[in-house]
């Protein structure tokens, strides 16, 4: 199998004809970057997959349209055996190509840009930057020294040298930038990133726990001035370790097993909210901290929503008919979602997409669109 003809193919499936883009991605040897990764298994969990083993697995998923698991709970695949099974959330992937270009895209970058590329995970955005703006002219940093480590040996095999650093990206960056694209997200942004960018520097990232794009423009004082694409993105939030923090386990527990404080019926049928992602965004933005799951069952549905204030609520329904809600806490969350959906079908959407965004020199982020306005941060 040729994987030149797959990059060229993944080249066209992803980029215009004439995007100066797509060069690079038909350059690119992406099943290098991942010669081992995670799939999921049947019934839950996950297994190892070793690219040699299976050469036409191994070009499908590398040259593929769906990102790739290459860490799960800190333990990345290049350092597992067949036998062990990792537990927790996935903390690094190889980022499908039309993603990486589109948020390459978004950077608006020109040929002589130096550009800072957050999240390194297996390479591949660097790998692409690198050959269209030149490998001295791209740097790479990610809190996981063996991703850093890894990225560097394998893009070294195919002739790119940028620079790779290890450092947590909400920390200090060293070096300023004309450009920086940020492939994991955060909330709010960091302030070391607009401090890293010159003046008149363009920044591209999605606010954790949505799927919002940003993009701003630095402005004189420090801050930054941009947008809520209308286009949608999701990434993996940035950590301060080699994994995140269990999350509200507990809450979740008490949600599927206890009566709520309140039992009620409600309108909507039961979804799982993060699939909405219009929905998603706007409640993650209004109820910060807020963490969801969702079940599906032949006929029958349930969702979970637990906040860091006690709060949970579990609605579960027949399919498509009203659902019964249990809520307890301080909060009655389903409430919360319910007035979110009903606002978006009485006004034919929300105004998250299209808004305008101020990103404050402390990386507070405020957003604004007509009468509304939401602050992220701060």
């Amino acid at each position: 199998m040729s994987w030149t003809k797959c990059a060229e193919e993944l080249a066209e499936q992803t980029t215009d004809p004439d995007s100066r883009w797509r060069g690079p991605v038909s350059e690119v040897a992406r099943h290098l970057l991942v010669p081992k990764w995670w799939e999921p298994a049947e019934g839950g969990g996950w297994r190892l997959q070793v690219g040699e083993r299976d050469p036409d697995l191994w070009f499908r998923r590398a040259y593929g349209h769906e990102s790739v698991v290459t860490s799960v709970g800190g333990l990345h695949a290049d350092h597992a055996t067949p036998d062990d099974v990792p537990t927790g959330r996935p903390t690094s992937s190889a980022t499908l190509t039309a993603l990486i270009v589109k948020m390459l895209r978004h950077g608006r970058i020109s040929n002589n840009h130096t550009l800072l590329d957050v999240g390194t995970g297996a390479g591949g955005l660097t790998a692409i930057a690198s050959i269209r703006l030149g490998a001295n002219r791209i740097t790479s940093v990610d809190v996981d020294g063996y991703l850093s480590y890894a990225a560097k040996a394998r893009l070294g095999e195919i002739g790119l040298r940028p620079e790779f650093l290890t450092m947590d990206a909400t920390g200090p960056i060293p070096g300023a930038y004309d450009r920086i694209v940020s492939t994991v997200s955060v909330r709010p942004v960091p302030a070391s990133w607009l401090q890293a960018l010159y003046r008149g520097g363009r920044l591209v990232t999605t606010i954790a726990d949505t799927a919002l794009i940003l993009t701003a423009w630095k402005d004189e004082d420090g801050g930054a001035t941009g947008v809520i694409e209308r286009d949608w993105a999701g990434f993996m939030a940035t950590r301060h370790g080699p994994n995140y923090p269990p999350g509200l386990r507990d809450l979740f527990t008490t949600a599927r097993e206890s009566e709520g404080e309140e039992v009620k019926t409600y309108r909507y049928p039961v979804a799982d909210i993060r699939e909405h992602w219009e929905t998603w965004s706007m409640f993650t933005i209004t109820t910060p901290g807020i963490e969801i799951d969702f079940e599906e069952r032949p006929g029958r549905r349930t969702a979970y929503l637990v906040h860091p204030d006690g709060s949970w609520a579990r609605a579960e329904a027949e399919r498509f008919e009203p659902p019964t809600v249990h809520q307890s806490g301080p909060r009655r969350l389903w409430e919360d979602v319910e007035r979110i959906r009903n606002w978006r079908e009485v006004e034919g959407g929300l105004p998250l997409y299209g808004c305008k965004a101020r990103i404050d020199p402390d990386g507070t982020i405020r957003l604004n669109r007509g009468g509304w306005s939401a602050t992220i941060g701060g």
